[in-house]
Parts: structure tokens; C-alpha cells; sequence
């Protein structure tokens, strides 16, 4: 059968809601989404996170089939002859005689190459339109961020707030200020451990997609079982939403930073887990903020401002923010590298088999779960990567690969620049750097570990201690000029030299002996 448009949708955009599926005369239209060998290998991926993406494009190509459209849904089996998505687009072109081909313009930049070459490998007319997915158009990302150029996120989520009414009165922020951060950074103690909610998790067959994932040998990293806990539809991704607004949502601030490993919803705790739905546009985030918005409105008794205002900086805020720095800055952010950091990422990355309790509760969470959350990512795995001097390529392809929610546009600048200031300060102010005492301070890790946080030279002492102490001293002529960090140097520079040179020779020995801490 002929069509006179093909239109391709990327394993990312299954936004139901698009108005593409809204057009009349959609006899004309056939609709594209395919699994491509060339999605799977470009890092190695969590062997979650693949099944996910194929699950949930395999279910969002059902529901367009519901709604009476052409949809042509390919697995591995159908493409795996086609060595890119170009060489996909041509064949599927000829063989349904397409005079023209469409898409939503792609998220991350090296697909966005890819379908800017495409009109040169093909005769027909290319068209893109927009995903229609966030609040910051791309058309306005000029206006706010520009290259090599720090934007500083307070500001810009204010003008967010404002421009969409956010959480305003009379011009001014709610509670009369903008963030309530300082009351968002509480640890969790014993009593607590008690009341966190069970997680919602889902129990989506994947035992096909495996085997198909397996006859193809596809490279992936992590555990998976016959069943998938993440949510792969449209209803799934909003029940997920409705439990954390219904459970999680009154003490998500309070505990956002929070880490431990004394109960078994330690890797949840009261996180909403719906980036990977808002991720694939399963989710739209206005959707998302308008919906906590009516809870709190609804429950102000039980949910106070601080709890609604840390979770929306995070989807209004942060989240439109770093696909600003990306956009404005790709490709030469995937190359910048200001602390030249050179060192190969250890191997227990891996497999989690480390004596530090931190890093393995972080590790083993994600190698089990494709998700561990931003304190654990930014403080325990990403720390210790910027205070070991790890190259941000290796740090990059880790977290790219591991989480089920990391798509580039969204993980470089959080990895690259937040994490590993990689980007020599265009996302962060400073570096965020810590030595074990942070970790001691936001969670209970530190009690079963083979070290002592309490320590700095000594042969059991914290990694984390000496090695903050190296990675300021070996960056000192660019740091202590930080308003931020000056503070720092001061106490450094009250130790004596003796206690000085402890600490470094340590965190030599940790940099030297790294594969075995």
C-alpha cells in the first residue's frame, strides 16, 4: 500500500497528544517507530532501560493503531539490516512510495545530524516540526542562554515562574520567597525508616523483548528479571504520578537529599521516579506541575509550600534549564574538559564490588534498578569521579548508559557540567565536591563501612576525606578565587604541614590503588 508521507517517531517522543495525531485526512500518513540496532550501541545500556524503550514504543504504537491511524511498529527482527536511521528512511520511503518524510525535531544533537543529512541521502522533501513537549520553546533558547556563557538557574526559573504563573501572587512569589531549599535537606532518622511508602512499581512482561534483545546481541550492563517495575504506557505513567501526589509528595522536599540503606525502600524513598516517563514525553511536565499544584491546593494541611516548590523547580526549573545549556553550547560541550581530567573509570562501576558502603549502595541500586537519585548521582558516584580526576567521557557514557531516564540532552549537562564541572563553570558556580563528612551528614551509609569518615591519613580513612583535600589543593590558583570556596582554603591552611602532607600522601596512595577501594 502507498502513503504520500512517511512520519517517523523517535523511541522519545510518544506524546499521544501531538498534533500530528489530531490532522484529518490521516489515510495519507503512515506513522514509523522502530527499534534500531544503532539506539542500542552508541554506550552500553542498562539492559532495563532498553527493554523499556522498546516496551513502551511498542505499547504507544498499539495505542495509535487504537485510534484508527497507520502504524508501522519495527522491531530488531524487521531492521536489522538497516545500519542507521537514514538507511531505514529510504528503503521504508521506496517500498510505500512516500513522497515526503517528517518528524519531530530530535532532543539530542546527534540525531538532530543525522536528520539534517538525511535531505542529502534522499530525493524527496524533509520536513520537522516540533515535539511539542517543553515549556521553553527552542526558538526562545537564544533568549536566555547564550554560548560559553554562565546562566545562572535561579534567575531563569524565576522567569519561568513567572511567564507560566507558577506558584504567584500579585506579581510575587508564593511564601514570599522564590526557593525553600535550606528546608529541604533533612536526614532521614530511625523513625522515619518506618513510614516511607511502599513504591509503585509495575510488573510489565518483557520476556519477549529479552530473548529479542539477546538473539541480537545487544551489549547491555545491569540486572533485569522477566518483568519490568517501570512504566511503559501513557496510564501507567500517570498512575505513577497520581501515587506520588496521593503518598510521596507531602515529604518529598524534607527528604529529597536523604540517603540510606536501612530499609527496603531505600532506592525510592519519597522520589516521584517519573523522569523516564517525562523523559519519552509519556508525560507532559505541565501535566505533571498542574497536578501537584491541584494536590497541594487540595491538601494544604498535610503538603506545605516547601514540598510543592522543590518538586516544581525541578520540572519547570532545572529541568528546561539544562536543555538550554545543552542546545545553546552542543557539540563543543561533549568535548569540554577544564579540569583535564584524565583517569579511566574504575571497574567496580561495573559491578558494584567496592569497600566503600557509599559508593556500593549507589552502585548496586543502580545495576539493579537503572535509577538511583540526584544526591546519589551528583554526591557519591559523581563526587568521587570528579575527586579521582575521571575523565568526563567515561563519566558521560556511565550515566548515559546505567539510568533509565539519562537521554543526552539531559544527562551531559547534569554529568559533564553540574557533577564533574567539567564545563569550567557554566552550569555550576562551583565545583560540588565534598569530602565523606557530607555523605555522614545526608545519610546512614558511612555506619556499615570498611572505612572511617572520621579520618583523613590514617590506612582506614575515608577515601572520600584525603581526596577532597588533593582535588583542592591540585585546583587551589583556580578555586580559591571562588567566593564560594574560599572559606575552604582557610581551613586548609590552619592544619600544620604535618597533618597536610598525611592527607595528600593518603589520597595518593587512594588515586594510585584506586581499583582496590
Amino acid at each position: 500500500m502507498a502513503y504520500k508521507i512517511l512520519r517517523f517517531i523517535f523511541g522519545d517522543q510518544l506524546n499521544a497528544n501531538h498534533t500530528w495525531y489530531k490532522e484529518e485526512n490521516q489515510a495519507q500518513y503512515l506513522y514509523v517507530i522502530a527499534e534500531l540496532k544503532q539506539e542500542t550501541n552508541y554506550v552500553k545500556h542498562h539492559i532495563q532501560k532498553v527493554a523499556a524503550f522498546f516496551s513502551a514504543m511498542e505499547n504507544f504504537a498499539s495505542a495509535l493503531k487504537k485510534s484508527q491511524l497507520n502504524v508501522l511498529h519495527l522491531t530488531l527482527d524487521d531492521t536489522q539490516h538497516d545500519e542507521s536511521i537514514t538507511t531505514l528512511l529510504k528503503r521504508l520511503a521506496e517500498q510505500y512510495q512516500c513522497q515526503e518524510i517528517q518528524y519531530q525535531y530530535p532532543d539530542e544533537y546527534r540525531l538532530y545530524q543525522q536528520m539534517q543529512q538525511l535531505e542529502s541521502h534522499i530525493s524527496l522533501k524533509v520536513s520537522a516540526c516540533d515535539s511539542e513537549h517543553f515549556l521553553l520553546p527552542y526558538s526562545d533558547i537564544n533568549a536566555h542562554f547564550k554560548k560559553d556563557k554562565h546562566a545562572k538557574m535561579e534567575f531563569f526559573y524565576r522567569m519561568m515562574r513567572k511567564r507560566f504563573n507558577i506558584l504567584m501572587k500579585d506579581g510575587a512569589p508564593q511564601g514570599g520567597q522564590w526557593n525553600f531549599d535550606q528546608d529541604n535537606r533533612n536526614k532521614l532518622k530511625k523513625a522515619d525508616l518506618a513510614t516511607i511508602p511502599e513504591p509503585k512499581v509495575f510488573c510489565n512482561d518483557i520476556e519477549i523483548i529479552l530473548r529479542r534483545i539477546n538473539n541480537h546481541k545487544i551489549s547491555t550492563l545491569g540486572h533485569c528479571s522477566s518483568t519490568l517495575l517501570w512504566p511503559t504506557s501513557r496510564n501507567q505513567a500517570k498512575q505513577l504520578l497520581d501515587y506520588f501526589c496521593t503518598h510521596l509528595l507531602p515529604h518529598f522536599g524534607q527528604f529529597q537529599d536523604a540517603m540510606t540503606c536501612q530499609t527496603s525502600h531505600k532506592w525510592s524513598l519519597y522520589h516521584s521516579r517519573i523522569a523516564f516517563a517525562l523523559n519519552t514525553k509519556m508525560l507532559h511536565p505541565m501535566h505533571v506541575i498542574n497536578q501537584v499544584l491541584s494536590e497541594f491546593d487540595k491538601r494544604k494541611n498535610e503538603i506545605n509550600l516547601a514540598q510543592v516548590e522543590g518538586f516544581i523547580r525541578q520540572i519547570l526549573g532545572w529541568r528546561e534549564y539544562v536543555r538550554g545549556v545543552y542546545w545553546q553550547n552542543m557539540p563543543d560541550y561533549a568535548t569540554k574538559n577544564e579540569l583535564n581530567a584524565r583517569r579511566a573509570l574504575p571497574d567496580y562501576f561495573w559491578h558494584g564490588n567496592t569497600k566503600m558502603n557509599c559508593m556500593k549502595q549507589a552502585i548496586d541500586q543502580s545495576l539493579d534498578t537503572a535509577y538511583a537519585h540526584h544526591i546519589q548521582r551528583l554526591m557519591i558516584t559523581g563526587n568521587f569521579c570528579l575527586l579521582t580526576g575521571i575523565k568526563p567521557d567515561d563519566v558521560d557514557n556511565w550515566y548515559l548508559g546505567i539510568y533509565i531516564d539519562a537521554i543526552e540532552w539531559v544527562e551531559m549537562p547534569n554529568t559533564r557540567g553540574m557533577s564533574q564541572f567539567a564545563d569550567g563553570g557554566l552550569i555550576a558556580t562551583k565545583p560540588y565536591a565534598s569530602s565523606g563528612n557530607y555523605i555522614n551528614k545526608m545519610s546512614d551509609y558511612c555506619k556499615g563501612c570498611h572505612y572511617n569518615v572520621k579520618q583523613k591519613s590514617e590506612e582506614t580513612a575515608c577515601p572520600f576525606n584525603s581526596l577532597y583535600w588533593l582535588f583542592m589543593h591540585t585546583h587551589e590558583a583556580r578555586l580559591s578565587r571562588n567566593p564560594r570556596i574560599g572559606m575552604v582554603y582557610k581551613n586548609w591552611q590552619k592544619q600544620n604541614e604535618t597533618q597536610q602532607s598525611a592527607t595528600l600522601k593518603r589520597a595518593q596512595w587512594c588515586l594510585t590503588n584506586i581499583e582496590k577501594l
